[in-house]
């Protein structure tokens, strides 16, 4: 079996999340043309950016369950997938799209259960799925937003990939001006404050939340970094096993 590597780019990255809907294109086509290059093996997840937040927080899914905009929100978010997955192919790559309303369930919140046995043919096969933030249907509320940091979170969990990485607008996770090498969950106190929400709007925790998620993730023994996927280049160094970004470690 082809080792996995499971690479996320985040919305804002993909989108200018103060604008509804509206793609950064020629980012998308950058980073398509940087993941075509980086060989097989590779699960990808992109956030919502300003495709998917906007509708949720209109129809307020954090607070009840919308019928509307539970079919909404997914359409807005697929038409992103669908933007991304077309330049993955003008790239060269053999994307698929994976919805996670389809494929997720969710409690209160939190994934509960998740297809992932389609996923890991699909990387057997030689093809990319692609995943996104999007709503899905929750036990206890309905319906629920499931961030694309929660859905790497969840798959590594699972697939124990060799590489997790978080591409973000931002050079890594950031204290005094300075980017952090390394974090752990003994060092991070010190830092919430500074952890701020993305800009623009958002229904899923921006920083904090992207850390969060991955320091119980390396509770787990998994190990991540957050970099800065706007900077062209970096997907590729970080895909290669470069030390790059802030490095999300476990407890010693």
């Amino acid at each position: 079996m082809t080792e996995i590597r499971i690479l996320k780019v985040g919305g804002s990255v993909l989108t200018d999340k103060t604008r509804l809907e509206s793609a950064r294109t020629e980012e998308i086509e950058r980073i398509a043309a940087e993941v075509a290059g980086c060989g097989e093996g590779l699960i990808l997840v992109h956030g919502a950016g300003s495709f998917g937040h906007f509708h949720a927080e209109r129809y307020r899914l954090a607070e009840r369950f919308d019928a509307e905009g539970v079919l909404e929100t997914h359409r807005s978010v697929v038409r992103l997938n669908d933007l991304v997955v077309e330049g993955l192919r003008r790239a060269g790559s053999s994307p698929v799209p994976v919805h996670p309303l389809g494929s997720s369930l969710l409690k209160d919140g939190r994934i509960v259960g998740m297809e992932v046995g389609p996923i890991l043919e699909m990387v057997r096969r030689g093809l990319v799925p692609v995943l996104h933030g999007d709503v899905a249907m929750d036990l206890v509320r309905g319906a629920a937003i499931v961030s694309g940091d929660q859905l790497v979170s969840h798959l590594a969990r699972l697939v124990k990939p060799t590489i997790v990485a978080l591409g973000t607008a931002a050079d890594g996770v950031i204290s005094d001006g300075e980017v952090l090498p390394q974090l752990r969950r003994a060092g991070v106190s010190g830092i919430w404050s500074e952890l701020g929400p993305s800009a623009g709007v958002d229904v899923t925790g921006g920083m904090r939340g992207k850390v969060e998620e991955l320091l119980d993730l390396a509770d787990e023994g998994v190990s991540s970094v957050i970099f800065n996927a706007s900077k062209p280049g970096m997907i590729e160094r970080v895909l290669r096993g470069e030390r790059v970004g802030t490095l999300v470690e476990g407890r010693r």
